[in-house]
């Protein structure tokens, strides 16, 4: 049986559990070729199959990013589909595989912050992720990306700024420190109670 017709949308599933499945399966298997052919479906004519491949390779990242690492530039390259799943997927197995293909990710900079300018709210969400994680591999990525991220969080919508601050912690170095407690500072009073606790949390760990 081909890896294809595993997939949900060829079992007539309306849900994600049968790719999920696959998924697991492929990452523990360490099943290369396997995963080759999700790889190679991304690109197949029938739209299904390309999300369903699209939401196996992400979950592969989630458990054994190596095993995906090596599509990096696959990946940037469906930032630009027409296909909003496959954008948001793409973005989604780019911040599992950010720190282990930081060199492909950061050649291609500009795509990722294009992508994140114009996405989806989950292109966001994810693109935030992407961006923290590949400025924390060095200093030269953090001051290519944090500078951006820092802008990011001073004109997003007030219901994005914890998660994105939660997200973008990880990548606070002691130069930023003080920006970045600023910009959260100066946001406070957009927002509820609920989002403030999370963000006063985030102010607290950076006091430690």
């Amino acid at each position: 049986m081909s890896i294809v017709s595993r997939l949900a949308s060829q079992l007539n599933r309306n849900d994600e559990v049968a790719n999920i499945e696959l998924a697991h399966e492929l990452a523990n298997a360490e099943n290369h070729a396997g995963i080759e052919e999700i790889i190679e479906n991304l690109s197949n004519k029938d739209k299904k199959i390309q999300n369903d491949c699209i939401k196996v390779a992400y979950e592969i990242g989630q458990v054994q990013p190596e095993l995906i690492s090596k599509y990096g530039l696959t990946f940037m390259e469906l930032l630009n589909s027409r296909n909003n799943r496959l954008v948001w997927g793409a973005m989604t197995a780019l911040a599992t595989i950010a720190e282990l293909a930081s060199e492909t990710l950061m050649a291609h900079l500009d795509t990722l912050k294009n992508a994140f300018e114009t996405g989806s709210v989950i292109t966001i969400d994810k693109g935030v992720l992407t961006l923290a994680k590949l400025a924390t591999v060095s200093k030269e990525n953090n001051e290519a990306i944090f500078p951006f991220l820092l802008q990011h969080l001073e004109n997003c919508r007030p219901k994005e700024i914890p998660q994105h601050a939660e997200s973008t912690l990880m990548a606070v170095t002691d130069e930023y420190k003080a920006e970045f407690l600023a910009v959260l500072q100066k946001r406070e009073e957009e927002l509820s109670a609920p989002q403030l606790k999370r963000v006063k949390k985030i102010v607290k760990a950076l006091e430690v």
